[in-house]
């Protein structure tokens, strides 16, 4: 099969096998965090693929074995105001993520090593999520004093219902590939090596059935799990965060990597 790859900042890497498309990210050396340029890099990507009529599935992974993605590079944000991090947020962090939300063709998550805040987030966007046997999943955002602002308050009770979804979210535990099959988060569980294989066979036999009718089985699915009103809520509960005194000491103590002292302010 001819594999060709597109020339793309190096942020995010794209390629194209027939009928499948490869979205990685592409910072391992920063367990593939989540920066303003790849932001910007994976929206543009995911607006072309949406465009492409000869895609009909597009698995997202991570470069390297040890993550996924990390979540929001926060030493991005060491020294940014609030009215510094809401524009950076509105103009190109949540216009990433409502591409991601809004693609049509089927989404595969291969998901090797850490997946974490913002790239737990990614994933949860995912129709499928295929984990390596070192997978590991967590939205660790309140421990940071933010909560997640892209859709995973809602998405992950949908998947593994309230109760345990309440307990993640609340705690910022991080689980296992184990746990995360166990509990539906997860479809498969693979090795590394055979990671990015099994997200081929799952693509390629979604590529077989009729395009149409695979856009509109998403479409389906998606309009039954979509809870509008709690996702306006979302945005407003992460405003609310952002204007904390504790967002600042979480960044803080990232950056100084010691564990941070919150006030409730």
């Amino acid at each position: 099969m001819e594999e060709k790859t597109a020339k793309n900042e190096e942020v995010v890497l794209l390629s194209k096998r027939e009928h499948v498309a490869v979205v990685t990210l592409n910072r391992p050396e920063a367990m593939n965090s989540l920066n303003s340029a790849v932001f910007s890099v994976l929206k543009k990507i995911i607006d072309e693929l949406e465009a492409d009529d000869e895609i009909r599935a597009i698995i997202i992974t991570g470069a390297g074995e040890k993550a996924f993605c990390a979540g929001i590079d926060l030493r991005e944000r060491k020294g940014m105001s609030s009215k510094q991090v809401n524009s950076l947020r509105n103009d190109i962090i949540f216009p990433c993520f409502r591409s991601l939300e809004d693609m049509k063709k089927p989404l595969i998550g291969a998901i090797n090593g850490l997946s974490l805040g913002g790239g737990a987030e990614i994933a949860l966007m995912c129709d499928i999520r295929i984990a390596s046997d070192n997978a590991r999943f967590g939205q660790t955002e309140v421990k940071w004093a933010i909560i997640p602002a892209a859709g995973a308050c809602q998405r992950l009770p949908a998947l593994i219902g309230i109760g345990r979804a309440k307990e993640l979210l609340l705690t910022g535990r991080i689980i296992d590939a184990v746990e995360g099959e166990k509990i539906g988060l997860f479809n498969f569980i693979t090795t590394s090596n055979a990671l990015l294989e099994k997200a081929y066979e799952v693509a390629d036999m979604i590529g077989e059935n009729g395009p149409v009718a695979v856009r509109q089985i998403k479409k389906a699915v998606d309009l039954g799990a979509k809870n509008v009103l709690a996702l306006a809520f979302d945005s407003e509960a992460s405003e609310a965060c952002y204007h904390t005194q504790d967002r600042l000491e979480g960044i803080v103590a990232f950056n100084e990597k010691r564990k941070p002292k919150y006030s409730g302010i």
